[in-house]
């Protein structure tokens, strides 16, 4: 009987690290490094797709007989990326241009199996319709929550929530920052059983 795989997550995200703790297979985590810039004329789409692989590559790189998840996430209103806000000033613009609009968010996923050379992607797409926020509503979400290295400018597992009118996707863990819906299935295609462990 050979041996599972050990798991890495290519990522310092605690975000992520929580939601795949939910699967609760062991696993460690490394940080890629990668350039995370989008290309010139690089859909949404495209892009998070890119960065989950390049993330993932770069990890598997230094690391022989594993399983490495990448993940990457995109922001785009109006087919404009828009990154993580980084300060308190940005997040409150980034919630007033979504003010009664739906946003869209796109989180890419790379799975490799560094023994076999197994590569599965996939990209998953979340649109959020936003409530009609006042500025006094950002200011106080923004203070309270301090949601700055949040693509968005929300945190969807804690306050967050209360921003949104619906939300239309097929994972809510996605928004999160990691499907783990997808990540289960491209898990036992490459041979791991998230319900047994094996």
């Amino acid at each position: 009987m050979t041996s599972r795989p050990s798991l890495v997550l290519a990522s310092s995200s605690p975000y992520r690290r929580a939601l795949l703790e939910r699967l609760q297979l062991p696993f460690t985590s490394a940080s890629p490094d990668i350039d995370e810039s989008a290309r010139p004329h690089e859909t949404p789409a495209a892009l998070a797709e890119r960065l989950a692989i390049e993330k993932a590559r770069a990890v598997a790189a230094s690391h022989s007989d594993t399983i490495v998840i990448g993940s990457d996430q995109v922001c785009a209103i109006d087919d404009a990326v828009l990154g993580k806000p980084g300060s308190v000033a940005n997040a409150c613009a980034q919630l007033a241009r979504f003010s009664g609009r739906s946003v869209d968010f796109y989180t890419g996923l790379c799975v490799i199996n560094t023994a076999s050379g197994g590569e599965k992607v996939a990209v998953e797409r979340s649109t959020v319709t936003f409530r009609t926020l006042s500025d006094a509503q950002i200011t106080a979400y923004v203070e309270r929550e301090q949601p700055l290295d949040c693509a968005g400018a929300f945190r969807m597992e804690g306050l967050g929530i209360a921003l949104f009118e619906r939300i239309d996707g097929d994972d809510p863990n996605t928004l999160i920052g990691l499907p783990l819906i997808r990540l289960c299935q491209l898990l036992g295609e490459l041979g791991i059983d998230p319900l047994t462990g094996e």
